[in-house]
């Protein structure tokens, strides 16, 4: 009781004209954690005031935001799973978001893929399979890289819309590749999100051989589409970027969602929501470590 007196009398001071006031408030409410949230969102709906009700947005951000970079700390020293990174990512945007309902329809394209292979396929076979699955029974598809939507970032929107860029769609191709147990990373390649399907048995064998030498070819997951070493190398050319071992070495999880981050921070670059961008790479410098 004695609590919830004193929720009433801080939410009763979020219109008080003097910054100084409300600053003290704000601080006290987010130092109540997320549970507030429900209080807050009842007051928003109560009252019509515009500037209160922005107020109380953006202390609802803060919570969410707060509690985001905690997962963040926890995932970075505990986890590292590539799928509940991006899940993460998606609830900067989506807090609400259920992580099961992202879950379940991953299971499903997952074992939609898993009953039609068998081990006599070849690793080209695999992919085709998986490619089949994805982009013509799923009906995926990819969309260019550009910062105008963030949704084409986030594993979320990518399931639900069933469009997302190669960074999205990629995180899902090499999630569901670890699912199956094939052994597909993203690689280093310069300006792209480009994934390697990695020759187990050579690594074994050679563990200080050329990274280039342990892939055994490259897809797009923008679209499924096949590379060949030539095509890579021609590509690097293009760049006038001498092929190098690092840019065939896999990608770390970390590094993947460090770049979604980054990217996703460039969907938010004007006046109106430069703390989004700045929130994001705080995230992304936690990743560092």
């Amino acid at each position: 009781m004695q609590e919830d007196k004193q929720i009433k009398a801080l939410l009763d001071l979020l219109d008080d004209p003097d910054e100084v006031v409300y600053a003290s408030v704000s601080d006290k409410i987010i130092s109540m954690g997320k549970d507030i949230i429900p209080n807050l969102e009842h007051l928003w709906e109560s009252i019509h005031n515009e500037e209160t009700q922005e107020r109380i947005e953006q202390l609802i951000h803060r919570l969410h935001f707060r509690d985001l970079t905690s997962e963040f700390t926890q995932w970075t020293n505990n986890s590292t799973d590539l799928l509940a990174g991006a899940l993460i990512v998606a609830r900067y945007h989506y807090p609400e978001m259920q992580a099961g309902t992202v879950l379940q329809e991953i299971e499903k394209i997952r074992r939609n893929i898993w009953l039609e292979l068998n081990n006599y396929l070849t690793p080209l076979e695999k992919i085709n399979v998986i490619n089949s699955i994805l982009f013509n029974y799923y009906k995926l598809g990819g969309v260019e890289v550009g910062y105008d939507n963030p949704d084409h970032f986030l594993i979320n929107k990518t399931l639900e819309t069933k469009k997302g860029n190669a960074i999205s769609n990629g995180i899902l191709y090499q999630s569901l590749c670890r699912m199956l147990d094939i052994p597909v990373r993203a690689i280093n390649i310069p300006r792209q999100f480009i994934l390697g399907y990695f020759d187990e048995q050579y690594d074994r064998m050679n563990p200080s051989g050329h990274p280039s030498e342990k892939i055994k070819f490259f897809i797009d997951p923008f679209s499924g589409q096949v590379y060949s070493h030539k095509d890579i190398e021609n590509y690097l050319k293009r760049l006038t970027s001498t092929p190098a071992p690092a840019h065939f070495r896999a990608l770390n999880n970390k590094r993947i969602v460090q770049l979604l981050l980054k990217e996703l921070s460039k969907c938010f670059d004007n006046e109106n929501n430069q703390y989004k961008m700045e929130e994001l790479l705080s995230l992304a410098h936690l990743l560092d470590i």
